[in-house]
């Protein structure tokens, strides 16, 4: 995410919320007609959406589940990387901003996707209600269940926190934009307790690599601003050397003129011819 990246908040956002709406219900669209689609061109996964017991939404669901997750690490990876200038490496830190945003809805498309395609499985019969409504998926784990619902709207306020940085000033979008690191711990704590794949080996090194990359970049993040903060008041302190005084030579006087004596006047004096007698 070469030239000194400038303050995060100089970058504005690339889409306007008109856009942003578009995009996130062309996605979800776009997921659910592929997964109404599959079927036809694959077969095979017809007795898995049409079955007695269909398990492809099941699947679906856990799968997109961990891609959300690595959506919003990226996200988060990416955001770091701007405040603690390790974007200017690469690729820029505009173009890291816009690859930040552009994640964040990407993650939040298929966070949406995750909890909806759950209405086409029947082994827990979940309802709208329970999808949309934290703590109410009694039968199943409904605790952690209702964590991840959370961080989903949370999830939400910051992705939209980037169109009303204009109205709501820096200072408060920035407030809501640090709640990202709240939105990772609490999808991460919904994973590992709601989630079906905790118990599989490669599930337990993608938390430890993921959450610990992040931990990694924080740490190097407030190691980064407390180093600035203590350098910059010790330059104040120590003050330049005094410049030697420079001597002006005096302006040399300008050589005097000679002055000419004043020549007296000549006076013509009559010559007198004698004349003959």
């Amino acid at each position: 995410m070469s030239p000194v990246p400038q303050a995060e908040n100089e970058y504005e956002s690339s889409v306007n919320i008109e856009f942003l709406l578009m995009i996130l219900i062309a996605m979800i669209l776009g997921l659910l007609a592929a997964t109404l689609l599959l079927p036809t061109w694959l077969p095979n996964l017809a007795a898995s959406l049409t079955g007695t017991d269909p398990k492809v939404f099941w699947y679906l669901s856990r799968a997109t589940a961990f891609v959300s997750l690595t959506i919003l690490w990226l996200s988060m990876a990416l955001g770091l990387g701007i405040t603690n200038k390790m974007a200017r490496l690469w690729p820029g830190a505009p173009a890291t901003f816009a690859i930040h945003e552009y994640a964040s809805l990407l993650g939040l498309a298929f966070a949406a996707f995750h909890a909806l395609i759950l209405l086409g499985d029947h082994y827990i019969n979940f309802t709208v209600a329970q999808i949309l409504m934290p703590f109410s998926t009694i039968n199943y784990r409904p605790a952690w269940t209702g964590i991840g619902q959370l961080a989903f709207y949370l999830w939400l306020i910051v992705a939209l926190s980037f169109y009303m940085r204009a109205k709501i000033g820096q200072k408060t979008w920035r407030s809501i934009h640090y709640l990202s690191f709240v939105l990772y711990l609490m999808g991460l704590a919904h994973g590992l307790l709601a989630g079906t794949d905790t118990a599989a080996n490669w599930a337990h090194w993608y938390y430890w690599i993921s959450a610990g990359s992040l931990i990694f970049m924080l740490i190097y993040r407030i190691v980064n601003t407390i180093t600035e903060r203590l350098t910059k008041p010790a330059a104040r302190r120590v003050a330049p050397p005094a410049k030697p005084a420079s001597v002006t030579a005096p302006a040399p006087k300008p050589a005097p003129t000679p002055q000419t004596r004043p020549q007296p006047a000549q006076t013509s004096v009559p010559i007198s011819v004698p004349t003959q007698k």
